[in-house]
This record gives C-alpha cells, structure tokens and sequence, in this order.
C-alpha cells in the first residue's frame, strides 16, 4: 500500500468523525431556543436550554481539533502527491 492511500484512509477517518460530530452538534442545536421568557414554573426549561449549551461548548474543542487535523492532512496529502509527481517526471 502506498503512503498516499494510506494517508487518504486516515484523511477520510478523521473527516468521518469530524461530519458525525457536526451532525450531533447540529441535533443538539435544533433543540435549543434564541430566547425564553420563563417564569418560576418553566425553570426546568431554563435548566435544559444550559445543558444543551453545555454539550454543545464540549464539543467545541473537538470539533476544532478534527477539523484542523483534516485541513492539515489534505494539505499533507496534495503535498505527497506533488512530490511523487515531481520523482515520477524526473524519473523519466
């Protein structure tokens, strides 16, 4: 197997992972509201409204990393490829 489908597998993994937690992010989204207008006996809202927040504020970090990592690796891998390109001309 050659370095570069290699490294396309990896691209395509951590690219995998990085669309599932989009997704997830945007499920978690889709429940919250812009605006409540609560009184004392809608808190239980209010409390639901911070833990969906919180979910989505620890997703945040990962979703950096992956995404990150993924426009890392694709430059790797136009990289790579440019570079074998260039051997396989000299080559000749």
């Amino acid at each position: 197997m050659s370095t570069l489908f290699e490294l396309l597998i990896a691209w395509g993994a951590l690219t995998a992972a990085l669309i599932a937690l989009l997704i997830y992010r945007g499920t978690l989204t889709m429940q919250e509201d812009d605006q409540l207008f609560l009184g004392e006996s809608e808190s239980h809202m209010a409390r639901e409204q911070m833990e969906i927040m919180n979910r989505v504020n620890k997703l945040g970090p990962f979703v950096k990393v992956l995404g990150t990592a993924s426009a890392v690796l694709i430059l790797t891998i136009a990289g790579v490829a440019i570079y074998q390109r260039i051997l396989e001309q000299a080559a000749q």
